[in-house]
């Protein structure tokens, strides 16, 4: 078959919602993001990794160096970002495809709500790992296609799954979710109660294969390369039996998690349009789903109720999943992809199920203007993110240009000398000045006034964007100096007395500590 042939064939299998949706998430995704790709702004991780193999295997994700590396293991904004939108693409095409969307306005904003979502602008400031992480997050919507549409889909689904936790074990619970509503939709559906069972236990086989083959990978390329998983994000609880207070203390903090994120995020909704926009999606579902039930008479059935209990139970815990796989892990902006499910799932339920109620058209239009306005209001909040992130560069080279210029001009200073340092920058003489405190609080990696939080922020960020080296000692050089009267008596940077030369060491104060 002839190249030309070839495409035209595929061209021809692929759906119109495909299309639109993988179009729709590309456009709408390029004009929000566009300023990041066309930057080159590190946060602080990104500082260490300009050039980074993603070997992260004692972390879990041992699949993450081969999903970076399609982009090379250097930092490339531009290169990482078409990546990204070209697995997003597809990912909104999987969507569509798993909650059987087909009506144009819900595929566009379907792909509009994936692309705008907050997490999307937060992982984009860890830019180095926003390809390899979007590949994770297609995969694991794939496992819920593929297990959805074939009779052992569940196969091809656990090997998507597991290969999507080696790279991020976060997505889990967007697969988790994705199934949950394919499994509904199913029930809503026609055929037998048998048909009914058969596909839960599918998505069950392939949650159970998928999540024991990522484990048995882990610990085979462990023993293989000689490691253990490392503590960091509680990673090591895996294999230490979950928290100290047990399956009750985590599970509790499931619930509480879930409400605190959704109701105090500052990310779902910040202001009274948006979170009117959230109540007015979910009045338009809520709308639909009691003209069903009154239609299909579904509240003569007890079954109906017990599953609508049942999914209420559930959600929470299934949505904060990574708390039960690692108990202690700091649970920021990155790992919460599966929020947008809950407006994504709204948006393709209305779309769907209007033609069956009176005035469905009211529903349809409430439900359009609602997502609308979220997307709208995603990409605004997004952009302000990038215009914080920006500022936060230039402060800080602001900031390294002068401290540079002291450190190079102190008596005694001489190239390699041992440099001591403390990474936070004093707000008494630099006082904080983030304008956008209100709309990044909850934004990991866009916050903030500056770059610098160690030692080795200073070093990196010196050396690669003021062509400096310093020889800054690890962070252990400072226990026995930053309680010594010497240390507590110095002035903080840009303070006359804030570097000092002590027996062959130069310690620089920055911080603001009297102690």
């Amino acid at each position: 078959m002839s190249p030309v042939k070839f495409f035209e064939n595929l061209q021809n299998r692929i759906k119109r919602e495909w299309k639109l949706a993988f179009v729709s998430a590309v456009v709408i995704g390029m004009m929000i993001h566009l300023p990041v790709l066309l930057s080159d702004i590190p946060n602080h991780d990104g500082l260490d990794s300009l050039y980074f193999d993603q070997n992260m295997i004692t972390s879990g994700r041992w699949f993450l160096m081969v999903a970076c590396g399609f982009s090379s293991f250097y930092s490339l904004p531009w290169v990482i970002g078409l990546l990204g939108f070209l697995f997003l693409g597809m990912t909104a095409a999987a969507l569509v495809e798993i909650l059987e969307v087909k009506k144009s306005w819900a595929v566009i904003l379907i792909s509009g709500l994936l692309v705008s979502f907050p997490v999307l602008t937060s992982t984009f400031a860890y830019v180095f790992t926003l390809d390899g992480y979007m590949l994770a997050l297609l995969l694991a919507t794939l496992s819920v296609l593929f297990t959805k549409k074939y009779r052992y889909g569940f196969l091809p689904g656990a090997l998507c799954l597991a290969f999507s936790m080696g790279v991020y074990q976060a997505y889990l619970s967007f697969a988790m979710i994705l199934s949950i509503f394919a499994l509904l939709d199913s029930f809503a559906g026609a055929g037998t109660v048998r048909e009914k069972l058969s596909g839960v236990a599918r998505f069950l086989l392939m949650g159970i294969v998928g999540t024991a083959g990522y484990y048995g990978i882990l610990q085979l390329l462990l023993t293989i390369q000689g490691k253990q998983l490392a503590s960091y994000q509680g990673i090591d609880g895996m294999t230490s039996g979950g928290s100290s207070g047990g399956i009750v203390t985590t599970v509790a903090r499931m619930y509480r998690d879930f409400a605190a994120f959704t109701l105090k995020g500052n990310v779902l909704f910040r202001n009274g349009i948006s979170a009117l926009a959230c109540g007015a999606l979910g009045l338009a579902a809520m709308g639909v789903l009691v003209a069903l039930v009154l239609k299909r008479k579904w509240w003569k059935r007890v079954t109906f109720f017990a599953i609508i209990v049942a999914v209420a139970v559930l959600l929470p815990p299934v949505t904060n999943v990574i708390l039960l796989v690692s108990p202690s892990v700091n649970y920021h902006l990155l790992m919460r992809y599966q929020w947008v499910l809950y407006f994504i799932g709204a948006t393709a339920f209305v779309s769907r199920y209007t033609p069956e109620t009176k005035n469905g058209w009211v529903w349809e239009w409430l439900a359009l203007a609602a997502a609308f306005i979220l997307v709208f209001f995603y990409g605004v909040t997004d952009n302000i993110g990038y215009s914080n992130l920006e500022k936060k560069y230039e402060k800080t080279y602001a900031y390294c240009v002068r401290l540079l210029d002291r450190i190079e001009q102190t008596e005694g200073y001489y190239q390699g000398i041992p440099i001591a340092m403390i990474g936070v920058v004093g707000d008494e003489q630099f006082p904080e000045t983030d304008l956008t405190k209100e709309v990044t609080s909850g934004m990991i990696g866009i916050h903030g006034d500056m770059l610098l939080y160690t030692g080795p922020n200073y070093q990196k960020f010196i050396r690669n964007y003021l062509g400096a080296t310093l020889n800054i000692l690890p962070a252990g050089a400072m226990e026995e100096m930053y309680y010594d009267e010497e240390y507590v008596a110095m002035d903080s940077f840009p303070g006359e007395n804030s570097i000092r030369i002590i027996d062959g060491i130069m310690y620089i104060k920055t911080e603001n500590t009297t102690r």
